[in-house]
């Protein structure tokens, strides 16, 4: 059996995440997660986060991609050396899930370039008893 290695060209993605009870209905399947993303450039150059593509996958298979311009609201200019961080959210239908995807970025040639979200897991409390 082969181990993957993944390789993330110059940028280092890390995710943490925390379910949020008070904004959770899971009576009527609603589940409330937000999640901090860190953006790190290990690499000796600075690029631009231009857009994203999501991927987020409920506990029942069901996906739905998420596509649009930047990050909250900001295409950011990520230096050598320097973490860009943001918060965001995401409901699901489920307790559990995932979610990975696509950072596309410009590099200070101009030259488009694409780095992998690793895939991190949703997992309510209740959903680990």
């Amino acid at each position: 059996m082969a181990i993957q290695k993944t390789v993330f060209p110059d940028f280092q993605i890390t995710a943490k995440v925390v379910y949020i009870p008070s904004e959770s209905r899971p009576e009527q399947g609603y589940h409330f997660f937000a999640y901090k993303i860190s953006i790190k450039n290990i690499g000796s150059a600075s690029a631009q986060l231009m857009s994203r593509h999501w991927i987020i996958t409920d506990a029942l298979g069901t996906k739905e991609e998420v596509r649009g311009p930047g990050v909250i609201g900001i295409q950011p200019k990520i230096q050598p050396g320097q973490t860009f961080e943001y918060d965001s959210a995401c409901p699901l239908h489920t307790s559990t899930g995932s979610m990975k995807g696509r950072y596309f970025m410009t590099s200070e040639g101009g030259e488009t370039f694409s780095v992998e979200i690793p895939e991190f897991y949703l997992i309510a409390p209740m959903a680990i008893h």
